[in-house]
């Protein structure tokens, strides 16, 4: 493994919890992007750690010149100085996961460090990785003038966890405007990132995307991302009308947000009017979510094994509860819009 940091503090810390752990092995280090590139070429690592703020070459351009000329797992190493903007445009680049680190050196912690570094590597190490091309930037043109705003008479619940905000990027600018559904998607992120994860997706979409928000009316055509470090579930709300619940709670097969308690609470509010997607992730997440989603008359769509980064959650669903549809990502918003007409889902009227 190869550990880039322009701090020779962070590095060492790094190090540190490498050594600490008996599968993997430091075999280098860089303090600024060419000379990683350099011992990229020298050493081979299996693994990559990059910083993403770095003199003379940045992280995202030595990124970027890796997964173009020497593909491999990257992982980054992210302080969110600018709102995690950059760390969301590296996971589209192709990195595999990222690890927040603080602004401060002093407000360091090793323990919660050790524990999101080691699963990121882990996680980076079981990816099924490729090189992937460089996602375009579409030209979205959204409508002009009053456009109706009405309830989503469906919903698409979505599960997302290593290798997801690329993903999404490829799904939800692919989704129609005019659809009577809402999209909820638990992405499995860290407090902060998601607010990036929501404006990067709405950037690149004709959708209305944003971080969801306790006490919000589910709206046709709008995508809602579970903030991080909390669970976002749908409810019926006092006027009978449906809502999103956006709430504090203990971490879920180990991650807040967790799709299992959205899929349950769409399967329990829409029934057969929801479609639920589990995309690229490790563990398990999702599976007793679709389930429910399943017998409740629910149309499920699960990522293929070769177009997934790792194929933990899409497996672990398959096993346990099977789907009505295996997708490539490319095919996956097709699939979901097959869905959601053949459930009745009609088209809005601007």
């Amino acid at each position: 493994m190869l550990v880039v940091d322009d701090s020779a503090f962070i590095r060492r810390v790094v190090c540190d919890v490498i050594d600490g752990a008996s599968d993997f092995v430091v075999a280098g280090q860089a303090a600024d992007g060419y000379e990683a590139i350099q011992q990229v070429l020298a050493l081979d690592p299996d693994l990559v750690t990059l910083d993403v703020d770095m003199p003379s070459l940045g992280g995202l351009q030595t990124l970027g010149y890796l997964m173009s000329e020497n593909p491999r797992p990257v992982v980054m190493l992210s302080a969110f100085d600018d709102g995690g903007d950059t760390t969301m445009r590296a996971l589209e680049l192709g990195a595999v996961d990222f690890v927040r680190k603080p602004g401060r050196v002093d407000d360091l912690d090793r323990l919660t460090l050790r524990e999101r570094l080691l699963g990121a590597l882990r996680g980076a190490s079981q990816a099924q990785f490729r090189s992937v091309p460089v996602l375009a930037r579409p030209q979205v043109t959204r409508a002009t003038g009053a456009t109706a705003v009405r309830a989503a008479t469906h919903v698409v619940v979505v599960a997302a966890s290593t290798g997801g905000p690329r993903a999404l990027a490829e799904i939800v600018p692919a989704l129609p405007t005019n659809l009577d559904a809402a999209v909820v998607v638990a992405q499995h992120m860290p407090p902060g990132f998601t607010a990036s994860l929501a404006r990067r997706l709405d950037a690149l979409s004709a959708l209305d995307v944003r971080e969801a928000r306790d006490g919000e009316p589910l709206l046709a055509g709008h995508v809602y991302v579970a903030p991080g470090g909390r669970h976002t579930t749908v409810r019926r709300g006092a006027g009978g009308q449906v809502e999103l619940s956006v709430h504090e709670g203990p971490p879920v097969h180990g991650v807040s947000p967790a799709a299992d308690p959205l899929f349950e609470s769409a399967a329990d509010i829409f029934g057969p009017r929801t479609v639920a997607v589990v995309l690229t992730g490790m563990g398990h997440d999702g599976a007793d979510g679709v389930a429910a989603i399943r017998r409740g008359g629910g149309y499920v769509v699960v990522q293929d094994s070769a177009t997934s980064i790792v194929f933990g959650m899409p497996h672990a669903t398959l096993s346990g509860a099977g789907a009505d549809v295996v997708a490539p990502l490319a095919e996956v918003a097709t699939q979901v819009i097959a869905g959601l007409r053949a459930r009745g889902c009609g088209l809005r009227r601007g």
